[in-house]
């Protein structure tokens, strides 16, 4: 599907599917309004410049450019790297005299919560915050799509019921564990970990974990490790085994959950406003869209986070994950994540 496809409005509903509900991440508190179409959003007019975390196999530059294409009066000035690489600029301009960007979109919280902790995020409008399911309602940042962390395990060799139903057993199930800890989901994780069970439990488990463990540069490859049975499980976030078994149906390896601990983190994407106004917050909107949110769930399987978009094929619904509550913007807390990561000797 072409960028401009999926911005096409009514006339692309029907192809994307976009009609069952998307059931709530973790209860049905506070019920957020019907999905808006593009069609219904005004036109997007004047400056802004966006700062986007590269990822997701550049499936966001297409929906930014998607976005540029629909409102010719827009004119867009985009700006790509790593997030965190980006989170770093934004505070080396600020401490310059000021942060260029109007918006600010990562790939993950833990950027957009150093942004926030650096004091450079404005207040979300409420009316923007309302089209958000509950959970993922933030005073200093709009979440635009989620992932959840998962338990990746070799259907060959186990059964979901052989699997620990807390991450802190997965040391004790003699389980051969695939892992990236290089990577920024992964430290995420552990992030989420520390803030739930203390830093100090967090480091036991790092250190009990690497004996039975391998290492991968990304999650992606610990993933496809455990479909060719080097390893029994990997720790990953839920796309890389649903973009696997997308393009090898016969991949032996399927998703489990924990319960209620990081094991089980639902994490996001999101867009933190760095210079308010019009403009800026329209663009959120056209974000929070059924067709850009259709889009992300299709083609980079991840979780929309507005009602009225169905969760992607494979994946449970939310209120059946039981994730536990983080508040994510406090996953920008990494060094001491770093820290206790290198004490362990996994980093």
């Amino acid at each position: 599907m072409d960028r401009r496809t999926f911005l096409r409005g009514a006339t692309a509903l029907g192809a994307l599917g976009v009609s069952a509900p998307l059931l709530g991440c973790s209860g049905g508190e506070d019920k957020a309004p019907p999905a808006l179409s593009v069609e219904d959003l005004p036109e997007l007019k004047g400056d802004l410049t966006v700062y986007l975390g590269r990822g997701e196999g550049g499936l966001y530059t297409k929906v930014v450019e998607a976005i540029r294409d629909r409102n010719p009066d827009l004119n867009l000035e985009l700006r790509r790297g790593p997030s965190s690489s980006l989170a770093n600029t934004l505070v080396a301009e600020d401490e310059r005299g000021g942060a260029r960007a109007d918006l600010f979109w990562a790939v993950d919280t833990s950027s957009l919560g150093q942004v926030i902790d650096h004091g450079l995020a404005s207040p979300i409008p409420d009316e923007l915050r309302d089209r958000l399911k509950g959970p993922f309602r933030f005073e200093r940042m709009a979440p635009i799509s989620g992932r959840v962390r998962t338990l990746a395990y070799n259907t060959e060799r186990l059964e979901p019921d052989d699997l620990p139903d807390r991450i802190t057993a997965l040391p004790e199930s003699g389980l051969e564990v695939g892992w990236a800890p290089a990577y920024g989901a992964f430290q995420s994780f552990v992030t989420a970990m520390r803030l739930l069970e203390g830093d100090e439990a967090t480091l036991e488990w790092l250190e009990a974990m690497k004996p039975n463990t391998q290492e991968y540069s990304g999650e992606l490859g610990a993933v496809m490790a455990v479909s060719q049975g080097e390893v029994d499980v990997s720790l990953a976030n839920h796309y890389y085994t649903l973009r696997l078994k997308e393009g090898k149906p016969d991949a032996k390896v399927d998703v489990a959950f924990t319960r209620k601990d990081a094991g089980s983190l639902v994490n996001t994407s999101g867009v933190a406003v760095l210079r308010p106004g019009e403009t800026a917050h329209n663009f959120i909107r056209y974000l929070l869209s059924r067709e850009v949110q259709g889009y992300l769930a299709r083609e980079a399987y991840e979780i929309p986070l507005v009602p009225d978009v169905p969760t992607p094929e494979g994946l449970p619904a939310m209120d059946e994950i039981q994730a536990p509550r983080v508040d994510l913007t406090r996953l920008g807390d990494l060094q001491p994540t770093l820290d206790l990561m290198r004490r362990a000797g996994v980093l």
